[in-house]
């Protein structure tokens, strides 16, 4: 099971209150961060502002300031209703709005953008860049839609158009670029730029948001310990960050082999988060573990929240991973896959319908899939592992030994459970 190994977390069989001899972690540095404690989604700021909306309200400032902190409250939990609720405040706010309003396009296409709505999200981001305002803002948004629809090249002529060229915003959207390209080096050195201006900014969301990311990066480039580090600063900054503790997790479990500690890790966070795919990451200890009572659990557990019609088409990789490997229902995997590529015609998004085909039995398809939308087109580990799996099954060996060469590279992100695939490649 490696669908969730594209959340990047952690595992082994020893429970451990202090690190092994090789180890990175230890529990004493984040215990008290696991301590469970109510979410507080509402405050006194908050309910005067949302009291100030009424059905035929004209409180332009008041829908703003309530989508804020909608979107504040959904981030703290995982839970989808508030993520709704700050779009229904903010479509609001962009149709009474009379200055301003470009910026109510650009936070409205984000929530699209969380919501994997991408299309919409551009069509609103199109907006946002004829009212004019906060054009280099709207460049950026532009540029991340671009990157999520695979439209790799607008993507890149909008970034060249942002005017800032030393500014955080730039920076961290290079970063992308040149992790998109696999140059993680020059990756990690922008990350390392942009973090001090976040540092330099005092900006307490700038600075946990580049510490989460320089954290994953170091955790793909095999500095574990520096991605450690970076998680426990992102925990002194925010003690519930979920995604902090996830990764923390992964370290855990990926690097550490130490399943038990992991699951406790994880077990703190669904306390109080109720992002689905945290389900599917149990699942996967879980199996790894041989646990099969636990991991049938979460998975039932996965497949009833996901379930919830306001996710949309939010967890459909998931979901079509799930199919694919687990349920063996391939042809709503295929169906699935067909509206992911839809949606967001990406190399990764075609090397799932790729693979839907050739678990369905049309390898030559899927060869030609992944020929004309995926080959040399990404360096996501999962894909690889994808392709590989395809190219050996139809013959082509010295493509699956390349690409298994390039995998043996990427264990800590794919995790544990993918170890003996990539080994039978």
């Amino acid at each position: 099971m490696k669908y969730i190994s594209l959340f990047f977390l952690i595992a082994g069989f020893m429970s451990c209150s202090h690190p092994k001899q090789d180890g990175i972690t230890n529990s004493e540095d984040y215990d008290r961060y696991l301590v469970a404690s109510a979410v507080d989604t509402t405050s006194k700021y908050f309910e005067l502002w949302n009291s100030k909306i009424k059905s035929d309200s004209i409180q332009l400032v008041s829908f703003g300031i309530v989508a804020g902190e909608y979107g504040r409250y959904f981030q703290k939990t995982g839970d989808i209703r508030f993520l709704k609720k700050a779009e229904q405040a903010l479509k609001k706010a962009t149709d009474i709005a009379a200055i301003g309003r470009a910026g109510y396009y650009r936070a409205l296409a984000r929530n699209y953008i969380s919501q994997h709505r991408f299309k919409e999200a551009l069509e609103v981001g199109k907006k946002a860049y004829a009212v004019g305002n906060g054009l280099d803002q709207t460049k950026a948004l532009l540029f991340d839609i671009h990157m999520e629809l695979g439209n790799y090249e607008t993507a890149r002529a909008y970034l060249d158009s942002i005017g800032d060229f030393k500014g955080f915003d730039f920076l961290i959207r290079l970063a992308k670029w040149k992790d998109h390209k696999g140059d993680l080096s020059h990756t990690i050195r922008l990350m390392e730029d942009a973090t001090t201006k976040a540092e330099l900014s005092k900006n307490k969301d700038l600075m946990l948001w580049s510490y989460t990311n320089i954290a994953d990066y170091y955790g793909h480039a095999g500095n574990i310990r520096a991605s450690y580090e970076y998680y426990l600063k992102s925990l002194q900054l925010d003690p519930g960050n979920a995604y902090a503790k996830k990764g923390i997790a992964w370290i855990v479990y990926s690097h550490e082999k130490n399943p038990v500690e992991a699951l406790r890790i994880l077990n703190s966070v669904t306390e109080s988060n109720k992002s689905p795919d945290y389900h599917l990451l149990k699942a996967e200890i879980a199996d790894y573990m041989g646990d099969t009572a636990l991991y049938r659990l979460e998975l039932e557990q996965y497949t009833k929240e996901v379930a919830h019609p306001f996710y949309g088409q939010m967890y459909n990789v998931y979901t079509i991973d799930f199919h694919l490997n687990e349920s063996k229902q391939y042809k709503k995997a295929l169906h699935l896959a067909q509206q992911e590529v839809d949606n967001r015609p990406t190399p990764e998004s075609y090397s799932l319908l790729a693979y839907a085909y050739f678990k369905k039995g049309e390898p030559e398809r899927a060869v030609a899939l992944m020929k004309e939308h995926v080959e040399g087109k990404t360096f996501e580990p999962t894909v690889l592992l994808r392709s590989a799996e395809i190219y050996k099954a139809t013959g082509n060996t010295i493509k699956a030994e390349s690409l298994k060469e390039m995998l043996m590279e990427t264990s800590y992100e794919l995790g544990p459970s993918t170890s003996d695939k990539i080994a039978s490649l």
